[in-house]
């Protein structure tokens, strides 16, 4: 299992679950999280959704050689699926980051309502390290959140940032000792899912209403740049680096 589900209390919970692989995310994981994010956010009995990773990673991100086997085409693909999934969920969404996040691990954050992350919880969002542009709408929620610098530190540089960083840019509500992130995450949850539902998902509609648009014409230009940057000889030798664990040398 690669994807793990559970329901308890009106709080579904979604685990990215490959604890071997830092839960690197495959094409057929992608949409098996589509898939749960839809069916939760359909779900009466569902009032609030958890993200989070199983062991001391919440993912590190796509799995390369997953990635390169099935690179996005367009809309019509997996992660595509689950990006707009994510996205278009009315239900509060609660990330819970016990530790590594890397590439769409972060991004997808961005997406979320709250986020928790534990005290070793580190973040990254690589893109440029390997030939490549943001995604999910980074480019733009990241310097709206943040600022343009700091984001621009982080989407250019590429560099790891911890926790206690996030939380200073706004990406993560707070910082919590591992052993006690899931259970403060789900006793958030439990507040969440004790209130009126209509009133939550209408007060997350009207927060997010101003930046629909400028998301999707993001998504839509990030990833007609993604695709092309990924044909790209920087891309390859970016790639080709990483696999045979050497550090690339762009001509």
């Amino acid at each position: 299992m690669t994807i793990r589900c559970s329901t308890e209390q009106a709080i579904a919970t979604i685990a990215f679950s490959r604890p071997e692989k830092k839960n690197a995310i495959t094409a057929a994981m992608y949409q098996a999280a589509a898939e749960a994010l839809a069916e939760a956010d359909a779900s009466d009995a569902v009032r609030v959704i958890i993200l989070t990773g199983d062991g001391d990673a919440f993912t590190a991100g796509n799995d390369l050689e997953d990635f390169l086997r099935n690179p996005p085409q367009g809309d019509d693909t997996p992660v595509s699926r689950f990006m707009h999934t994510l996205l278009a969920t009315s239900t509060p969404v609660i990330a819970a980051v016990p530790g590594i996040a890397v590439g769409i691990g972060t991004t997808l954050l961005m997406h979320c309502d709250l986020v928790y992350a534990s005290a070793r919880a580190k973040f990254a969002m690589p893109f440029t390290q390997l030939g490549l542009c943001p995604e999910f709408a980074s480019s733009v929620l990241l310097p709206r959140l943040a600022g343009y610098q700091r984001a621009a530190e982080k989407l250019l540089l590429g560099e790891a940032f911890d926790a206690a960083e996030a939380e200073r840019m706004g990406l993560v509500n707070r910082i919590l000792p591992v052993e006690e992130l899931m259970s403060f995450t789900r006793a958030q949850a439990t507040k969440l899912a004790a209130l009126p539902a209509q009133s939550l998902r209408i007060s997350k509609q009207l927060m997010k209403a101003e930046t629909q648009g400028a998301i999707a014409s993001a998504m839509q230009s990030e990833m007609q740049h993604f695709t092309q940057l990924l044909q790209g000889a920087d891309a390859k030798e970016a790639f080709s680096a990483f696999l045979e664990k050497r550090k690339p040398v762009f001509r």
